[in-house]
């Protein structure tokens, strides 16, 4: 009895997620008819729209993941300063939307763009060039953060025996390092794979003729309402992100644990190879930098490209269209996904990590990580298909909840390893003591994890602030956020407005970023004392 609320809250929270995870792909799964798939795959432009995606798709995975890695590594192999602040700078990119990143390309080196008006240079930017170009700039954060946490957990007590076996730096990189990071390059591999191989926002912008499976599943549904078809291309994203999902699960459970660092990496002093990296670095950050600056130019001229004086009419214009509600609207939905699903996500967290290996227990595991496998745009359709004749669907509701599925796996993630490090025997004291486990979770593990409570906040927050296609099929005038001005506002040729709404979530998610830094920083120095006496130790 002490515990019937932690168990009817366990359980309702798993009927919640198989009605909002489970039950809309089976929707939409239900809605393909033989007919529907013979009319899409059987149609001219089906293939050609299949190679533009996996060939797009395969370059941008190749540059990202080798980008992000040589950064990774060029930063945790040298002795540079400011690090912390290198890994914030390249990791700005994840702060506005794909479609954005889309258009900061057109209006740097479109037929009108920027660079192309000065230089006099056009670099043909639409079709695989702008999306590749675009996706890399999209994606490239994500791997950069996989191999730059890996890097640091690299014990260097194997380094000094192959030194003194006489392996020189090359042999200790292919030998040592390479294998060691084997994991993690599939894992970004996979990653960056389904994000590009499902993003319409960067086609949508630099696609031209080159159309991609996502951009026609985006134009099917919201121009011609085709919901069969859209649901059968649905299905074909659908399958390389299941795929990739199994192969992933399937690495990290096949994986040896990691061992234990004894002898943090030492890096020997060398002037001229820092230099070099801060070079390099400051090559990619001025690139990297290029579209936050069109943003900043462009948001206050009067009209592109013919008048470029300065001017506040921008604001203006875009008052007139009622930002003011779609701002309302963004924050709104931002900080129910972030409030609404970091509670969800840690109490599924603490049901799986904490309470044994029951079946149910399995059960909501798998589902609280099968969200990596469902593309946006995908998530989007079934939910529309699933709740369409619902009183929540028009609100701002549905679209809490769309997006709390869709980024609910990584928070989960950083909540399920957080609370696996805590002692194992803690839930028997308490049984013996009489504590009840909703008071342990209230009273142990939340104020010694807060600072990863606060990194979940962070999450979701942010990227239900960029999001266009998880909602996109969803919104309607009155519920529409600010990234969902961008395409609108494109096709209405207004360049300058769309710059505006840019740089305004660019600048409202550094905000949240640089409160969240606050906040975990005074957290963390108070958690460390806490720790250490409930944390297992080493054997």
């Amino acid at each position: 009895m002490r515990n019937k609320s932690f168990y009817s809250l366990k359980y309702l929270l798993l009927a919640y997620l198989m009605v909002t995870v489970v039950y809309p792909l089976v929707s939409l799964l239900s809605t393909i008819r033989g007919k529907d798939v013979a009319s899409v795959v059987g149609s001219t432009q089906f293939f050609p729209m299949l190679k533009n995606s996996f060939v797009t798709t395969i370059l941008a995975t190749i540059i990202s993941v080798a980008l992000a890695f040589a950064l990774a590594y060029a930063l945790n192999r040298s002795n540079i300063r400011f690090k912390s602040v290198f890994v914030v700078l390249f990791t700005v990119p994840m702060l506005i939307p794909s479609i954005s990143h889309g258009m900061g390309l057109v209006l740097l080196f479109g037929d009108n763009g920027l660079v192309t008006n000065l230089l006099g240079l056009n670099i043909g930017l639409y079709g695989y060039k702008g999306i590749v170009m675009g996706s890399v700039l999209y994606s490239f954060p994500v791997a950069f953060l996989m191999f730059h946490d890996s890097l640091q957990y690299e014990d260097y007590t194997i380094y000094e025996a192959a030194s003194v076996l006489g392996l020189s730096k090359w042999n200790q990189f292919t030998t040592i390092t390479l294998p060691s990071m084997q994991r993690t390059v599939v894992s970004a591999v996979l990653a960056v794979f389904t994000m590009v191989f499902t993003d319409y926002g960067v086609p949508l912008m630099t696609g031209g003729t080159a159309m991609t499976l996502p951009v026609y599943m985006y134009r099917e549904v919201i121009g011609m309402m085709n919901f069969s078809g859209g649901a059968v291309v649905g299905l074909v994203l659908l399958t390389p992100a299941v795929v990739a999902f199994l192969m992933d699960l399937r690495k990290s459970n096949s994986a040896d644990a990691s061992s234990t660092v004894t002898k943090p990496y030492y890096i020997e002093p060398n002037k001229r190879r820092d230099m070099l990296v801060y070079v390099c670095f400051g090559v990619v950050l001025f690139l990297l930098c290029l579209p936050i600056i069109a943003f900043i130019c462009l948001s206050f001229v009067k009209k592109y490209p013919i008048d470029m004086t300065f001017s506040l009419e921008p604001i203006k214009k875009l008052l007139e269209n009622k930002i003011g509600i779609y701002f309302v609207n963004s924050m709104a939905v931002a900080l129910l996904t972030a409030l609404l699903g970091t509670a969800l996500s840690y109490f599924s967290a603490y049901v799986t990590a904490r309470s044994g290996k029951s079946p149910s227990n399995k059960v909501m595991h798998f589902v609280s990580m099968l969200s990596l496998a469902v593309p946006g745009v995908v998530l989007g359709l079934s939910f529309l298909l699933s709740f369409k004749n619902l009183p929540i669907y028009g609100t701002i509701f549905i679209l809490v909840m769309v997006n709390m599925v869709h980024f609910f796996s990584s928070p989960y993630l950083l909540a399920y390893n957080s609370l696996s490090k805590f002692n194992s025997n803690l839930e028997d004291v308490a049984e013996t003591l009489g504590i009840s486990r909703m008071r342990l979770l209230f009273s142990v593990y939340l104020p010694c994890t807060m600072s990863t409570v606060v990194e979940m906040y962070s999450y979701f927050f942010v990227n239900a602030m960029i999001t266009i296609s998880a909602v996109s099929f969803l919104i309607n005038f009155r519920t529409m956020p600010l990234s969902m001005m961008i395409p609108q506002l494109e096709s209405q040729s207004f360049i300058e407005g769309t710059a505006l709404v840019s740089l305004m979530i660019l600048i409202i998610n550094v905000v949240e970023k640089l409160l969240a830094f606050a906040v975990k920083h005074k957290l963390e120095q108070r958690e460390q004392t806490n720790l250490s006496a409930l944390i297992a130790p080493e054997e």
